[in-house]
């Protein structure tokens, strides 16, 4: 079995290693390969519906042509999802967004969960997609770092005792004055901290990466995909349209400084 694994940003293999950690290769059987393939060019953030445009397109491009290059399976570097709904329109294999199991396995395990950021502007994606899976009556709550700016290639080296600390704390509030029964990340970014907060916190914590390549597993085991009544293939192929994106010359996160915004509070 191949599964192709789309990271969202075009980096460099040593960036690449950073995020492909957060799939433990001694959960995956011997005779699954993961590929975990990055972008040509995408946005910095993904912080407004803008960037959010930038971020669907050049997903869809990495994995538009998955099945005919012998995937099984794609599943996607990111729980805002983006670019699952196009590529299940394109494919007829799997296509996993982790954000939508993750929250799919909460519910499975309490009555409402918390969705945790380190972003104040994903929380906004984060609604949206909430209801438009019709989830939003599970959420207990959305709750955020508000003030730390998350680094997509670096992830969360040499912040562990800031942030985990802040997190664990955030998680509390959630479980205590929100209600949540279980607690998701809202960041495939965020997986360094899940085995912190696990071991602090009384509820179940998801990790939204590793949660979708198993569910993309089961489905290639049980010969199962994505209806094409609710995503229908297009009636003509025009792949050739995306050759004209450009690539990244060299991927650097946004710098709020640079670009003279502020984070959100």
């Amino acid at each position: 079995m191949k599964i192709k694994y789309i990271i969202p940003f075009p980096l460099t293999q040593d960036k690449v290693e950073k995020r492909a950690a957060q799939i433990p290769q001694d959960l995956i059987r011997p005779d699954v390969v993961i590929e975990f393939i990055p972008v040509r060019n995408s946005a910095f953030l993904a912080d407004s519906l803008y960037e959010g445009l930038l971020l669907e397109m050049f997903i869809f491009e990495a994995g538009m042509r998955s099945e005919e290059e012998g995937y099984d399976a794609v599943c996607i570097d990111t729980a805002s999802d983006s670019g699952m709904q196009a590529l299940r329109s394109r494919l007829s294999i799997p296509v996993i967004g982790p954000g939508l199991v993750g929250c799919h396995i909460a519910s499975m395990l309490g009555r409402k969960f918390s969705i945790i950021s380190l972003f104040e502007r994903w929380n906004d994606n984060c609604k949206r997609n909430m209801i438009a899976y019709q989830m939003i009556h599970k959420v207990a709550s959305f709750r955020s770092l508000s003030d730390v700016q998350p680094d997509v290639a670096n992830l969360m080296d040499g912040k562990e005792e800031l942030v985990y600390p802040q997190l664990e704390n955030l998680c509390l509030k959630a479980i205590n004055e929100d209600g949540a029964d279980a607690i998701v990340m809202a960041s495939t970014t965020m997986h360094q901290a899940v085995n912190y907060l696990k071991d602090r916190l009384p509820v179940p914590v998801i990790n939204p990466g590793i949660w979708g390549v198993r569910i993309a597993i089961d489905m290639v085991d049980l010969g199962i995909s994505h209806s094409k009544r609710a995503y229908p293939s297009p009636g003509k192929l025009q792949d050739e349209i995306w050759s004209s994106l450009p690539s990244a010359q060299e991927f650097q996160p946004v710098d709020f400084r640079v670009v003279g915004l502020k984070p959100a509070r």
